[in-house]
């Protein structure tokens, strides 16, 4: 069940990699899974996000696209486009047969695309899409345009089309992105959202440009490291006998077990957790929009996805333990509380029982996530930091909110300053919360302290 699988995801704090990239080749596969070619592999992070391919894509990518999967496809590049509010056109689509060659498949798109003022477009299908590089025949030039189309050549396909219309109009999430420098090394600062809402998909020309550039990737976390993320779901788990009916009250364990039936895992399928990482997964769930897909691909995992896929050294500034040993040593009454707020805003969002001082919190949650959202997408540093009162959180007597960034600013300060003084010729990109990045004692004040050229990408 899908609702399974996002919960799943969630409480493992992170997607497993193996969905966003090249999988390994599993022995107790029965079928042998179906991969795709080199050529597309740079595309799989994008596919992804846009809700082009799902965790299963390994058993359908390489056969032919069918008629339903080419509709859903359609709807995504029209949904994509019709956000950015181009003019509009009468297309002209008389005579376009929509099938399952190569050239149905263009013609599908192409319907789409002929909705707006783009240039070229009145051209025709095949002389449109070639002109943007959404289709590229072979050396005599010859598209097949009558060869059955594969799954994978038309994903490739609605990949190039959205994103080349979005970078033609200057379009998608540019992200709190800036540029270090010191002698021959440059360091980009990501500062990201650990959500996917907000139609935060495609991200722009320049954050994905600034990816490609660099040789070096880092994180919080490295979300490929498989010790680490045993480590970390080892913690979120009681190993002592217990479960999560001894450590919080009969009331809020019998509305987790309700929300544990709400998600497909049955009864007692949560009782393992600890209440922090139940917390922490009734939030982020509880935080999702309209926009959020089955894929829930947060903005870290799309950089980790597309840096893996191209070949790069992942890096990390902290580890699992560290990481998590932040939540697993809040007190047992900051847990129990956390679990019962987090529960309470997700069940609204549920259409559950509406409470008016939860009410107001959620609203007030939504707004600011909103909020947060807008100034990243369009690169406004000042905005989020008017919406996101970094100082306010750093000096409350919350137990955990304090913690997340005067035992952590430092040392991601540090890592990033050691990138810049590494010898020799380098390009590094750093992704982190973008609570981190921001004042007070953010990453980027933290290095022009320490002497170092730091700048708003442009």
């Amino acid at each position: 069940m899908k609702k399974r699988s996002v919960i799943k995801k969630a409480l493992a704090g992170v997607l497993a990699v193996a969905l966003l990239t090249v999988p390994a080749l599993a022995a107790e596969e029965s079928a042998q899974p179906q991969l795709p070619d080199a050529r597309a592999v740079s595309t799989l992070a994008d596919s992804y996000a846009l809700g082009l391919v799902d965790d299963s894509y390994t058993t359908y990518i390489q056969s032919p696209v069918t008629m339903e999967q080419l509709e859903n496809m359609s709807k995504i590049v029209a949904d994509k486009l019709a956000l950015l509010e181009l003019p509009q056109r009468t297309a002209d689509t008389v005579g376009l047969v929509v099938d399952g060659t190569r050239g149905g498949v263009m013609n599908a798109l192409y319907q789409q695309a002929a909705a707006y003022e783009l240039p070229g477009v009145e051209e025709g299908a095949a002389a449109f899409l070639a002109g943007l590089g959404v289709v590229q025949g072979d050396q005599t030039g010859d598209l097949a345009l009558e060869r059955t189309c594969t799954y994978q050549e038309a994903m490739v396909m609605v990949d190039r089309l959205i994103l080349a219309v979005y970078d033609a109009n200057d379009a998608g999430s540019k992200g709190l992105l800036w540029k270090a420098t010191n002698g021959k090394n440059t360091l980009y600062l990501l500062g990201t959202i650990h959500l996917d809402r907000d139609n935060v998909y495609p991200l722009h020309k320049s954050l994905r440009d600034a990816i490609d550039a660099s040789q070096t990737v880092s994180f919080e976390l490295d979300f490929n490291d498989q010790a680490g993320l045993a480590e970390f779901q080892a913690l979120q788990t009681y190993n002592d006998g217990t479960t999560l009916a001894d450590h919080i009250s009969p009331e809020l364990y019998q509305r987790v077990q309700a929300q544990s039936e709400a998600v497909g895992m049955g009864p007692n399928g949560l009782d393992a957790y600890k209440p922090w990482a139940l917390a922490s997964t009734f939030s982020t769930l509880s935080m999702a929009d309209d926009t959020t897909s089955a894929n829930a691909m947060a903005i870290d995992l799309y950089v980790n996805a597309r840096a893996v896929n191209a070949g790069k050294t992942i890096d990390a500034v902290e580890t699992y333990a560290f990481q998590g040993g932040i939540f697993d040593g809040l007190s047992p009454e900051y847990q129990e509380t956390y679990l019962d707020a987090s529960l309470a805003l997700l069940e609204m969002a549920q259409g559950g029982k509406v409470d008016p001082e939860m009410e107001q919190a959620a609203q007030e949650q939504e707004k600011m996530m909103s909020s947060m959202f807008a100034a990243w997408k369009t690169r406004d540093p000042e905005a989020f930091a008017e919406v996101y009162d970094k100082a306010s959180v750093i000096t409350s007597d919350d137990e955990l909110n304090s913690k997340l960034f005067t035992e952590r600013d430092p040392g991601m300060i540090k890592a990033a300053a050691s990138y810049l003084e590494t010898e020799g010729e380098n390009t590094f990109f750093l992704a982190v919360g973008a609570g981190h990045m921001v004042d007070p004692g953010g990453i980027v004040s933290g290095l022009r302290e320490l002497g170092y050229t730091v700048e708003l990408v442009d």
